[in-house]
């Protein structure tokens, strides 16, 4: 089956007991034995197990063409899942321009328990290569980056790590299974934070690993979900899944309005710089066009001025709004630098936007009042 049609089917079969439609919100923490003290229905206490965290797993797990999928309660949940999966000695790649919160909890979390890390241009083949030890056990790929949007090529990086006797983890979050599949691609692991493009309307917190391969490093993933305890509520479940539904059709207006926006800053005098691989100008743009089946919703522009003109183009924005996050119906403007602290690499002249549903017209109106108040 194609994607949207298992967006609305996998792992989402009418109830059995009502025959409802959608799937109803199972809030019971826990579930009754039989006489003979095993678990006929499969479940045993909600952490472990619940019928709305299946169903989402097994729907994520055919969107990304995965074996298995564990779901958390956050996106980093799910990031520290991995990490932990490893062993103390162990050595990892991430990237130059990873998350900032991945890159916290590398740093400051996972290094002092034990874990070893390089930091590398992803998009950079032979640096990459030179960066590879005997016990590195994970490279660490985000493409399209966070906030730079810097394009990795997925299969080479996979080829390398496999090599190396490592494995490649992506995190999907920004291309979605809508527009990339990096399973499919070589990758072993796809990670998510189901809180942005999958839930998509700015209200459920989450996150997702789905596995290439049923194989132990995933069984240790579960095994960290389960006993760890950093799962997300039915209720949760219940929300993304509803926001998966429509996904397919939802990221074809972000990507559609987010060209038009890239295209619209990109010819105006008072941007430096935009960050879209939709661009033919992009670095990255011939390896998006092979890997990817659409350019992704997001984009960032460096902002003539520096840090001072960054900041008044985003106070005059009118239907943007300034706030966090990413991937829901609305559109968004952030200061990166500002929410990254002291530690950020990224350009104080840099504005992060989500591009969400609105006309397009109304969202190029609104960027053109703004920057026609720049000094």
């Amino acid at each position: 089956m194609q994607l949207e049609t298992l967006a609305i089917h996998a792992g989402q079969p009418a109830d059995p007991v009502s025959g409802a439609v959608v799937p109803p919100i199972v809030l019971s923490t826990t579930f009754e034995r039989a006489a003979d003290g095993s678990f006929p229905s499969g479940y045993i206490y909600t952490r472990s197990g619940n019928p709305n965290r299946t169903a989402l797993e097994q729907c994520l797990a055919a969107l990304e063409g995965g074996a298995d999928c564990a779901a958390f309660g956050s996106g980093l949940a799910a990031a520290m899942s991995i990490f932990q999966a490893l062993a103390p000695g162990d050595h990892v790649l991430i990237p130059d321009d990873a998350y900032h919160g991945v890159s916290r909890l590398v740093r400051e979390v996972m290094a002092p328990w034990g874990l070893e890390y390089s930091i590398v241009d992803m998009t950079d083949l032979g640096a990459v290569r030179a960066a590879l030890r005997p016990n590195t056990r994970l490279l660490w790929v985000e493409t399209p980056s966070n906030p730079l949007l810097k394009v990795s090529d997925i299969a080479a990086l996979a080829e390398a790590a496999h090599a190396a006797g490592a494995r490649c983890a992506v995190d999907n979050t920004w291309a979605t299974p809508a527009l990339q599949q990096p399973l499919a691609l070589g990758a072993d692991l796809a990670l998510h934070a189901t809180t942005k493009y999958l839930g998509g309307h700015s209200d459920v917190l989450g996150g997702a690993v789905v596995a290439r391969e049923r194989d132990g490093l995933f069984e240790r993933i579960r095994f960290i979900q389960g006993n760890g305890g950093a799962v997300p509520a039915p209720f949760d479940c219940w929300l993304v899944l509803r926001g998966v539904r429509s996904l397919a059709y939802r990221m074809r207006g972000h990507v559609e309005n987010a060209g038009r926006v890239a295209a619209f800053l990109s010819a105006h005098p008072a941007i430096e710089r935009v960050h879209y691989p939709g661009l033919a100008s992009h670095p990255g743009h011939a390896v998006a066009a092979r890997q990817m089946r659409g350019f992704g919703g997001m984009l960032s522009v460096e902002v003539r001025g520096g840090e001072p003109a960054a900041m008044a183009l985003a106070a005059r924005v009118r239907l943007f709004t300034r706030a966090t996050s990413l991937g829901g119906v609305e559109s968004l403007i952030e200061h990166r630098a500002s929410v990254e602290g002291p530690e950020s690499r990224t350009p104080p002249s840099l504005l992060r936007l989500s591009i969400g549903l609105e006309h397009p017209d109304d969202l190029l109106a609104d960027l053109e009042q703004a920057l026609a108040a720049l000094p």
